[in-house]
């Protein structure tokens, strides 16, 4: 291949061109970004454990609040009463 002429610009990315990117912030060099993607890629999503607890923290959270409703609920709460006096009566 031929060797570009003195006087061209070398080709880069935009990011870089500048040296600042669309925000004016000075641009990482992307041999550093590069090799953060690479090995962003080649990990385990360790981020999935703590969705998994998210949504699961939710969904308990709902099992609890229709369990705590159903419980305070006027034939369960008859129920339990009733449930107690015989036990009572059984004793004595």
């Amino acid at each position: 291949m031929p060797d570009a002429a003195p006087d061209a610009a070398p080709e880069t990315a935009p990011e870089t061109a500048a040296g600042t990117d669309d925000a004016g912030l000075p641009a990482p060099p992307l041999g550093r970004l590069a090799a953060r993607w690479a090995r962003l890629q080649a990990e385990a999503e360790a981020g999935m454990s703590t969705a998994e607890y998210a949504v699961g923290t939710v969904a308990a959270c709902a099992f609890a609040a229709v369990l705590y409703r159903v419980v305070t609920g006027g034939s369960v709460v008859t129920a339990l009463g009733d449930l107690v006096s015989s036990a009572l009566q059984v004793l004595s």
